[in-house]
């Protein structure tokens, strides 16, 4: 198989699922009605509710979903289970569960003044139900910001030469809000001038690298390079996370967004001009190191197909930014089918651009992941490089370009979600405490307590114990939000069918994740930390979805009364 036909069968099917099967949901369940003031123009506070621009919107939204999830799951993917049973996962989950669940939050949120996932339990399902949500999302994306963050600081040791546009990103970011808010420019214009000033520190990033020596001497202190990159990332965090929507987070993340679309161009030009055949299997084994093909492959994919993350960005940033409901279809649906078309791409560079090894040499760890691994890279520098062999069939380009790009966008991806898990973190601590402690509902103060316990577990290094069960429960909270919008839609008298068979379908998968893990980290390999998460969690998707039952059983019985 030639891996760019492939390529473009799998983007027919995505892009036509957009038009096709994001018609049927927008017309079945959010029939948007541009009368009504979305969230971000009648709350509008210039801080966090902040109506934006739909090409910015989208770009921050599309930013703040991808992170290294669409790289990394699928490329671990394709060396387990092969490159048919990853497509095929990224192709139906895509179109049928994630972008549902990502378009579909969205405007629920929007439908409820731009509260989080867990406010939304509370009106829908119960009290307790938003508590424990609540709980568990700010955790998970503590661990986000703790894991993201040190995962960039690596990409700055592993690539010193991205340090400096990176950063610069920030202050042009700051520039281009200030022309298109405040000055008026129009975006095209502000735009050109942002992507002629990152071409330019882009060019100077090259020229001049930035490496830290492995120890850095301070006053009081020495850090290892990483932990003093990690902490610069910490204290941009807590910054980034309080300030004004328009003034950074909407331009960087729209900017960081043709950052990633150059990546993923260059990425599909290289398929063409090099059009590689297929060498990888295409499915390997049901039972493989990491787990059976059920569930580990869906939970392994995450993000290139559905990921409960999505839906925290979803509504908790970007449904506090939406200026009209009819635009909510091309940013939350949209976003997600542009994920998935990166994810396809991650999928062809492992199956085609990087060599199989049939022998199966490394205990079935078939490819060039072998080679990169034992130079510290893992599947982010087996992305890079077989992005690099891509990019060098491009006339005028070569394998160091190539890498340089894939890791800027890979870079791009990560701290872009870095800075928005930390301020939805900050949303959610800020919904728990405002009515028991008003003074952790400060967003100084809930962002600090945030940042605190993320550079814990970065630091520390803890949050390798727990790391292996956050796949499972990043699609428990996908799981969860579905059963959330199925009774907010039946509650509504909307064809919930829509949302329930996949929170039903993503339900059983990760219960299943998680009980594979159990039995895994009791009996195979036991470490009883994750033993324990894994149970803890387990319980916490049944409680929930038991009381979304009653909810359910509720909610049939008043309408068969009404219409009785």
């Amino acid at each position: 198989m030639n891996g760019l036909i492939w390529a473009i069968i799998m983007l027919v099917w995505l892009w036509g699922g957009y038009f096709i099967y994001g018609k049927i949901i927008e017309k079945k369940l959010i029939q948007p009605d541009d009368s009504k003031s979305t969230p971000a123009v009648k709350y509008n506070d210039g801080v966090d509710y902040s109506p934006a621009k739909t090409p910015i919107l989208f770009g921050h939204h599309f930013s703040s979903i991808a992170g290294a999830g669409p790289i990394v799951g699928p490329i671990i993917a394709v060396l387990y289970f092969g490159w048919l049973a990853a497509s095929l996962w990224v192709a139906l989950g895509a179109v049928f569960m994630g972008a549902v669940h990502d378009f579909t939050s969205l405007m629920v949120s929007v439908r409820n003044k731009g509260n989080s996932m867990a406010d939304v339990a509370e009106e829908v399902v119960s009290h307790r139900a938003r508590i424990i949500f609540a709980i568990f999302i700010w955790i998970t994306l503590v661990l986000v910001v703790a894991v993201f963050g040190v995962v960039t600081a690596k990409t700055f040791i592993a690539q010193p030469s991205i340090v400096l546009p990176t950063f610069m990103l920030i202050f042009i970011a700051v520039f281009f809000g200030w022309l298109v808010y405040r000055a008026g420019t129009p975006i095209w214009l502000g735009t050109v001038i942002a992507l002629l000033l990152i071409a330019f520190f882009l060019y100077l990033g090259d020229l001049y690298p930035l490496p830290l020596p492995r120890t850095v001497n301070f006053t009081i202190f020495t850090s290892s390079a990483s932990m003093t990159w990690f902490g610069i990332l910490m204290i941009y965090a807590l910054f980034a996370s309080v300030l004004p929507v328009w003034l950074l987070l909407q331009p960087r993340d729209y900017l960081s967004m043709w950052l990633l679309f150059l990546g993923m161009g260059l990425g599909y030009l290289g398929l063409i001009f090099a059009h590689p055949i297929i060498n990888a299997p295409a499915f390997t084994h049901f039972s493989t190191k990491v787990g059976p093909l059920w569930p580990m492959l869906f939970v392994i994919i995450a993000c290139g197909a559905i990921s409960g993350f999505h839906s925290l960005v979803a509504g908790g940033t970007t449904s506090k930014q939406l200026d009209k409901e009819s635009h909510g279809k091309v940013i939350g649906y949209g976003a997600m089918i542009m994920e998935a078309t990166l994810a396809t791409l991650v999928i062809v560079i492992g199956a085609a651009a990087l060599k199989w090894d049939p022998t199966g040499t490394g205990g079935g760890i078939g490819y060039q992941f072998l080679m990169t691994k034992a130079k510290g890279g893992g599947p982010i520098t087996t992305f890079a490089t077989g992005f690099g062999q891509l990019v060098k069939e491009i006339p005028g380009l070569n394998t160091k370009i190539g890498i340089y790009v894939g890791m800027l966008m890979l870079n791009g991806f990560v701290i872009t979600t870095l800075d928005t898990a930390t301020r939805l973190a900050r949303f959610i601590l800020q919904e728990l405490t405002r009515d028991s402690i008003p003074l952790v509902a400060n967003r100084w103060i809930a962002t600090i307590i945030t940042i605190a316990f993320a550079w814990y577990f970065g630091a520390s290094g803890s949050w390798k114990t727990i790391w292996p069960v956050f796949g499972a429960s990043n699609q428990l909270v996908a799981a969860l939000t579905l059963t959330v919008v199925s009774a907010y839609f039946l509650g509504v008298r909307k064809p919930f069918a829509y949302t329930v068979i996949p929170a039903i379908l993503m339900l059983l998968t990760t219960m299943g994740a998680l009980a594979f893990q159990f039995y895994k980290f009791v009996w195979i390999k036991p470490n009883i930390t994750i033993a324990i998460t894994a149970a803890v969690l387990f319980l916490l998707a049944f409680f929930i979805f038991w009381e979304a039952r009653n909810v359910f059983v509720g909610l049939f019985k008043k309408h068969e009364v009404q219409g009785s």
